[in-house]
């Protein structure tokens, strides 16, 4: 075994160090396994009761109407995520657009938007109007409030109480970090803030940006009380094999509110058709459970590998998880870069090739990211990135197997060791 990594670039004294680290990580694998297991026979009842068949796989075009596979994984979806109804589309470009679907669909001008965890997602800060931008909410006479955190990352209850006010319409929450080194937020800890919210105001609605979240727990927040949860296909519940697409699931007017924003007034869900990749919907929601176990191995292996060296990491390797993405602080711009070149050189896709640092659209720093993915843009799939910006973190997430998220991890280290920035 060790041979074939050193055929692929890992030296002795890297290897050695990621095996140690491994094998103290058995148990925490075994549950691992376990949750996939639960949440695989969850997908499988999902598709039996609604009776998935070949037929379910064949492509359409044009308006699509009377789609069975289309309208029949809507179906699975809603009842895998225990909610009332689902939008599951290729229409849907992204997890930033499927969010801004979201909230363009259910909030109306004089309405107000409340985030209870802080600062949102970067490409969120344009639909909202943070950054202005174009058609973003702010436009449209939608405000926004936003309630940070604790310095310990608990929940600010006494100003979340005085931000909800009379035209406060929509709370999200964000369940991941984002570009920030908080915690994830756990479906129980995700339950208690809603429950905090709806008790103030029941008539609010509560939307999850669920994206990493997926599988990795027994339970989603759905089941917390959330109306809405959104995400995209081409992270975990995608299981890699979805090519594009998002979905929003909860509430039945919410999501019919959502599909009447994605088509038109007036035809909402009837029409978009699937366009032949609906049976990489379908296999990849099957794979999904797996897919997340062995992505969440390499975030636990990476956090376990650089808290040991010395690094800031969150969550810390011994910590409950709750998404995919694993932070570490790498501290300098040079170890930023080293560990995607590491990222990129382990890829199975395009690792020749060597990634910089870019003014990406919808950010506001200069970003890198590693991902050689047979998907575009796909964060199931091993990637790395972060903004060039103090305190250097880089965001380490996926991996179609266990197997290639640890080689993405050694080779990160080997990259960090060969240039003189780490000692081992």
């Amino acid at each position: 075994m060790k041979e074939k990594y050193l055929e692929l670039g890992v030296s002795e004294k890297v290897f050695d160090f990621g095996a140690q680290i491994e094998r103290e990580l058995k148990e925490r694998f075994a549950a691992i396994d376990e949750t996939a297991e639960y949440n695989q026979l969850k997908v499988i009842a999902a598709m039996q009761k609604h009776r998935v068949s070949a037929e379910c796989f064949m492509a359409t075009n044009g308006y699509g109407y009377n789609d069975l596979g289309r309208d029949t994984l809507e179906e699975v979806y809603a009842s895998c995520f225990l909610a009332e109804a689902a939008l599951v589309r290729p229409q849907i470009t992204c997890g930033t657009h499927a969010l801004a679907l979201a909230l363009l669909s259910n909030l109306r001008p004089g309405d107000e938007l409340l985030s209870p965890v802080g600062k949102p997602y970067d490409t969120l800060e344009e639909v909202i109007g943070i950054r202005p931008s174009k058609g973003s909410l702010a436009e449209y006479g939608i405000t926004y409030r936003q309630v940070d955190l604790l310095p310990d990352g608990s929940f600010d209850y006494e100003n979340i109480r005085k931000a909800v006010n009379e035209r406060t319409r929509l709370v999200t929450i964000q369940r991941s970090k984002g570009y920030q080194t908080r915690p994830t937020l756990s479906v129980a800890r995700i339950k208690e803030l809603i429950s905090f919210l709806k008790a103030i105001k029941p008539e609010l609605l509560v939307m999850v940006d669920n994206c990493y979240g997926e599988f990795v727990e027994r339970a989603e927040p759905v089941e917390a009380g959330a109306d809405m949860m959104v995400g995209s296909l081409i992270k975990n519940p995608g299981g890699g094999l979805a090519p594009v697409g998002g979905y929003i699931v909860g509430k039945k007017e919410c999501v019919e509110n959502a599909a009447y924003r994605l088509t038109s007034p007036g035809l909402g869900k009837e029409v978009g058709a699937s366009l032949g990749v609906i049976q990489s919907f379908y296999q990849g929601l099957f794979l999904a459970p797996t897919v997340t176990a062995g992505a969440l191995k390499g975030a636990i292996f990476a956090a376990n590998l650089y808290e040991r060296l010395g690094f800031p990491v969150f969550p810390g390797g011994s910590e409950s998880r709750h998404d995919i993405i694993q932070a570490v602080t790498l501290q300098t711009p040079e170890r930023l870069i080293a560990f995607c070149k590491g990222i990129q050189a382990a890829a199975p896709v395009d690792s020749h090739v060597t990634p910089e640092p870019w003014d990406m659209p919808g950010y506001d720093s200069p970003v890198i990211m590693a991902a050689g993915a047979f998907v575009q843009g796909s964060s199931i799939e091993l990637s790395a990135d972060g903004p060039l910006r103090p305190p250097y973190a880089v965001y380490f997430q996926g991996g179609l197997t266990w197997y290639h998220a640890k080689l993405g991890i050694l080779m990160s280290l080997q990259k960090l060791y060969e240039a003189g920035l780490v000692e081992l």
